[in-house]
């Protein structure tokens, strides 16, 4: 597997410096039998086309088991906490007809604000191959965009290539999102050996994937683990599996896990080629905007983990979209 290393540069971490410091500082303070965490949510529209008011920290609530956690703070991603390093990954293994939504891509990240740095890279062999690292010049983020080789290799797998991605990430204390552009499709585990039926001495048989890759779930929990928020934009990739009905669904299902449990979303209808992508960046662009740090109390056990919550409001149009899990550190000794 390729290690991906993404940098910032100097520049860029000045750009950062003050963002999320509210929520850095109260990460790990120690509370009353308690220490304080926090992750990043965002407000969803039911009505994309009713306008979101802001949220207050009483319309938050964190739902641990039948219990609610103290929420501590409520922090928008504006002004001064704003800043967002976006992680653009394009499967290299996507049919050449994507590329009529390439400029769909282009003018998003030509739009992004100043406060977002932006990285372009391309999922091969189960890594990344960063074509433009972190930075603030949009023009060379634009520039880094290519077609898709429309190629495969002997290991594509999207979920192995976001795991090499979210485990070379430098750790800030800033909003991390990726937005991949793939079909979803485990190449590389596309077959699984199952005893036959037809009696014994016939020995194991191989299969198409019965189910969504296992490699979907450590994804998952890794980009939960470095507190990356995982959006998908789906197209169709090359070979047979591009044209697998089953192989399609599969692959589709495993990016809906991904972004169900770390706070994302796909983009997507169903297992066809989305016409432009426009409608959907912008839909993306308005999340962005409606994202929080939240920041609240949790119960620290004698090894650190993940604690399952989940983040509610009862606001009319209001759907929060947030992490299952949050990373605890360990009870002090």
């Amino acid at each position: 597997m390729k290690n991906c290393n993404l940098l910032v540069t100097l520049m860029e971490a000045l750009l950062l410096s003050t963002v999320g410091v509210q929520a850095a500082r109260s990460e790990a303070a120690p509370t009353a039998g308690g220490v304080q965490v926090h992750m990043v949510i965002t407000d969803a529209a039911l009505n994309l086309d009713k306008e979101l008011p802001p949220l207050q920290k009483e319309d938050v609530k964190v739902k641990q088991g039948k219990n609610f956690l103290k929420v501590t703070q409520l922090i928008p991603a504006q002004g001064d906490n704003a800043a967002l390093q976006l992680m653009i990954l394009i499967d290299d293994t996507l049919n050449t007809s994507v590329g009529n939504n390439l400029n769909d891509i282009k003018d998003f990240v030509q739009a992004q604000p100043p406060s977002t740095i932006v990285g372009i890279g391309y999922m091969s062999n189960a890594g990344v191959n960063v074509a433009q690292n972190f930075t603030a010049d949009k023009g060379l983020a634009v520039k880094a965009i290519r077609l898709p080789r429309s190629s495969v290799s002997t290991m594509d797998s999207p979920y192995l290539s976001l795991i090499s991605l979210v485990k070379g990430w430098q750790q800030q204390n800033v909003r991390r999102v990726v937005l991949m552009v793939t079909d979803g499709i485990d190449r590389l585990r596309g077959e699984k050996p199952e005893l036959s039926r037809m009696g014994p001495g016939f020995g194991p048989a191989y299969h198409s994937m019965p189910t969504i890759s296992q490699d979907a779930t450590a994804a998952s929990e890794a980009s939960q683990r470095y507190n990356v928020l995982v959006y998908s934009m789906y197209a169709i990739g090359v070979g047979r599996a591009g044209r697998s009905s089953w192989d399609l669904q599969v692959g589709l299902s495993g990016l809906s896990k991904i972004a169900e449990e770390t706070g994302g979303e796909v983009f997507s209808l169903g297992t066809s080629q989305l016409v432009s992508f426009k409608p959907h960046l912008d839909n993306f662009q308005k999340m962005l905007g409606n994202q929080y740090y939240v920041i609240f109390q949790a119960m620290p056990q004698k090894k650190a983990g993940f604690q399952r919550v989940k983040v509610q409001t009862e606001l009319s149009n209001s759907e929060i979209l947030a992490p299952d899990n949050v990373w605890v550190s360990a009870a002090a000794k």
